[in-house]
């Protein structure tokens, strides 16, 4: 059985049962039945599932507030507000992403289908970006000595790497008894291990992990009891408090901490403010993603659409994200450090990063981010005697 959210009054598929897509968050793939992209023949097909516009929502506000804030970081160093800002929205744009990563993650496992989707949807896209960006910053940045390195991400392929690894772990997380607990504790110590390296990104990789573990682990009622009423009243003056805690912060604490990519030693602190943030910061980013799910809208919205093409935007508005830094944008206009500068800075890139997720972008880009590759595969033995069964037929 499925734990995946289902439309009311929809009919369960005949068996086999029809398993939770394994889409990743950001994803360009909406929700697939075993056959992507064809319609159910026969007088006893059953309509295919929806897409639940609630992730959609979430994804494409998130992918917002990630875009946001990467526009607000050359602003932290010139006003505490926005510094303040920043570290509340990194404390839980990328968890609320990880989590539904997990979510969707719940029925993964090593069937060929779901390894080739995870190769194309995940593993090539990667390579291309990765080699992409590591061309625009010789070029952009005049460094010719940046090395194209698969081993050492760049920027936001990180997250990439990250899904892959995770993914390819969940049959692990399945089976273990405390698999929170057990994340939590794979993710302090990588904290207090400044001798990970920068190799794939792993101090990320492992840091972030608690986060699409519990996605592994919630069940549809848990997204239900965050769109009470109750909740939603009360994410508000969470979500004031939390602002203040940042605004006084801001001058005392690092937000190289929310990026979760360095150990406590290279922060320059002892090793054991590595536990005491990890276990800080986690629950932070629980009840802070909680707030934010609580006031995603559960109906379709005009921007429901473009959750499904959040990886598109993830990726492409990298190279403005950097280009901006580059080209010495920031420094031009100096009237961006002011309030209505960081408005207008706020706007541009909630703008761009919609642009980015809509339907023809994801046309274009598709070659890219979700190629067919079925010449890399071996046809599935089940197909191939269902395709010898037809030409007989």
């Amino acid at each position: 059985m499925t734990n995946s959210l289902r439309p009311h009054g929809q009919q369960r598929a005949p068996l086999p049962p029809a398993q939770t897509p394994t889409s990743g968050v950001p994803s360009p793939r909406p929700p697939q039945t075993p056959h992507a992209g064809t319609t159910p023949a026969g007088p006893d097909a059953k309509p295919a599932k929806q897409r639940d516009a609630f992730f959609d929502n979430a994804k494409y506000l998130a992918i917002v507030l990630v875009a946001m804030g990467h526009s607000w970081e050359p602003l932290t160093d010139h006003s505490r507000a926005a510094e303040a800002l920043y570290m509340v929205v990194y404390g839980f744009h990328m968890p609320a992403f990880i989590l539904i990563s997990g979510y969707f993650s719940r029925s993964f496992d090593m069937r060929a289908d779901r390894l080739q989707r995870l190769v194309t949807g995940v593993a090539v896209p990667y390579v291309l970006f990765e080699i992409a960006y590591s061309l625009f910053k010789k070029t952009a940045d005049d460094d010719p000595s940046h090395p194209i390195s698969l081993l050492d991400p760049w920027y936001l392929t990180w997250f990439l790497v990250a899904l892959f690894v995770w993914r390819l772990t969940t049959p692990l997380w399945k089976v273990v008894r405390w698999p929170v607990p057990l994340a939590l504790a794979v993710a302090i110590l990588a904290s207090v291990s400044p001798d990970i390296g920068d190799d794939l990104d792993l101090q990320r990789v492992l840091q972030f992990l608690p986060f699409f573990v519990v996605g592994l682990c919630m069940k549809p009622e848990h997204f239900q009891l965050m769109r009470r009423r109750e909740v939603r009243i009360l994410s508000v003056p969470v979500f004031m408090a939390a602002l203040l805690v940042a605004y006084w912060a801001a001058p005392r604490m690092s937000s190289a901490w929310f990026y979760h990519r360095d150990s406590a030693q290279e922060l320059g602190v002892q090793w054991w403010a590595g536990v005491v943030m990890t276990l800080a910061l986690f629950g932070c980013s629980m009840v802070l993603t909680a707030c934010f799910f609580a006031w995603v809208p559960r109906r379709k919205m005009w921007f429901t659409v473009l959750g499904a093409g959040t990886l598109y935007g993830y990726l492409l508005h990298g190279f403005l994200a950097k280009g901006s830094r580059f080209w010495g944008w920031y420094d031009d206009y100096t009237w961006l450090y002011k309030p209505l500068g960081e408005i207008f800075v706020s706007l541009v890139a909630a703008a761009v990063i919609t642009a980015l997720c809509t339907p023809p972008v994801q046309r274009a880009f598709r070659f890219a981010m979700e190629p067919k590759m079925e010449w890399a595969f071996k046809r599935d033995a089940a197909e191939l005697a269902r395709s010898r069964s037809k030409s007989k037929s």
